[in-house]
């Protein structure tokens, strides 16, 4: 009997390809399309579209197809954890819980009850088998991977999931796509935030937080220097949208955001990379492990933040979480984001939401 595989199809190339693949290796494959943003909720989504892309490239390669609504689960249990973390000056990575959340957790117990032996996504990451455990590991592709994102998934997750793509290049992928008529083919990829898609952020978030204008200070000498529209818009090390001119006593160097005061509502900059926006290290509490949990202190490599190089750490395992003290001063490691680890063979070994910045 032919295993069950039920794709999480998000009407782009990759799921699409991700279906055709599993399909052509004898597996029996049936797409599922989650809807998980409701248009009342703000904004224009393309939940609609995205979905009549998804029936015509299941159609084209003669698989069954669902879709299914989260959008209630998602507000819930993603996009509330999203608006909480900015109203406290944090810049959360949705697309890290959503993972959890959602395609790896309310996605694989729908698929079940489709009787799926499976689920496959279309992922740029891969699952390795080794001695009874599963491992996370790095695409072949590293430009485009996105192991980074999946940091928070365990060993039953992964011991149901399939990533077809962790081998493959994305050119290819458009090259089977187009070579196999499918509509999602020369489809560009999502950039905005999970599930929500693209649109004026700034105008997005003042639907759901309150925002109050304030003033920008330098960081050397808390002199004035302009004015911000709302702390919620800034993350440590942004240059770009502040709005500062050239001051007479500058240096001439570009401005950097340094520090938030939330309490004051003082947007703190500096100008050119000094100290202000470098740290030694870094705490992040509910660690996952995903082969298995370190108790001593080790060496290995981190991200701070997604296509970021890997950077030489040492990590302290804590009871709550790890300490991770960096080998190197690292630039704008923000709270809100993820620390996710690495061993030399490219394994994650998981990752943990970062709740302090060392200094």
């Amino acid at each position: 009997m032919k295993k069950r595989v039920i794709v999480g199809m998000s009407g782009g190339v990759d799921s699409s390809v991700t279906a055709l693949l599993l399909k052509n290796q004898g597996f029996d494959v049936i797409g599922l399309f989650m809807k998980n943003w409701e248009e009342k909720n703000g904004g224009v989504c393309t939940s609609q579209q995205d979905y009549e892309d998804v029936c015509r490239v299941c159609q084209t390669i003669k698989i069954p197809y669902y879709s299914v609504n989260f959008a209630k689960e998602y507000y819930d249990k993603v996009f509330s954890y999203f608006i909480e973390s900015y109203k406290n000056g944090r810049t959360p990575n949705p697309d890290v819980l959503c993972n959890k959340e959602i395609k790896f957790d309310l996605f694989l117990k729908k698929a079940l009850e489709l009787g799926a032996d499976f689920i496959a996504t279309g992922h740029y990451a891969k699952k390795v088998e080794k001695d009874g455990k599963f491992y996370l590991k790095k695409a072949f592709d590293k430009s485009k991977d996105q192991s980074y994102f999946l940091n928070q998934l365990n060993q039953t997750q992964l011991s149901y999931a399939m990533f077809p793509l962790g081998d493959m290049k994305k050119d290819d992928v458009r090259k089977i796509a187009r070579e196999n008529n499918l509509i999602t083919a020369n489809k560009k990829d999502s950039t905005g935030i999970c599930f929500i898609g693209e649109r004026n952020f700034r105008e997005f978030l003042h639907n759901y937080l309150p925002f109050q204008e304030g003033e920008i200070r330098l960081m050397s000498n808390n002199k004035v220097v302009g004015r911000h529209c709302g702390l919620m818009f800034y993350t440590l090390g942004q240059r770009r949208g502040l709005g500062i001119g050239g001051l007479a006593d500058g240096n001439g160097e570009r401005f950097f955001v340094a520090k938030k005061d939330l309490e004051n509502n003082i947007l703190y900059v500096s100008q050119g990379e000094d100290d202000f926006l470098f740290s030694k290290g870094l705490v992040a509490e509910n660690f996952n492990w995903i082969p298995e949990k370190r108790e001593t202190p080790f060496e290995c490599f981190a991200k701070f933040r997604y296509r970021q190089p890997d950077q030489e750490v040492i990590v302290s395992p804590t009871e709550n979480g790890i300490k991770v003290d960096f080998k190197k001063p690292q630039k704008a490691v923000t709270e809100g984001q993820f620390v996710v680890l690495y061993d030399n063979e490219e394994n994650c070994l998981g990752g943990g939401e970062i709740t302090e910045v060392i200094r």
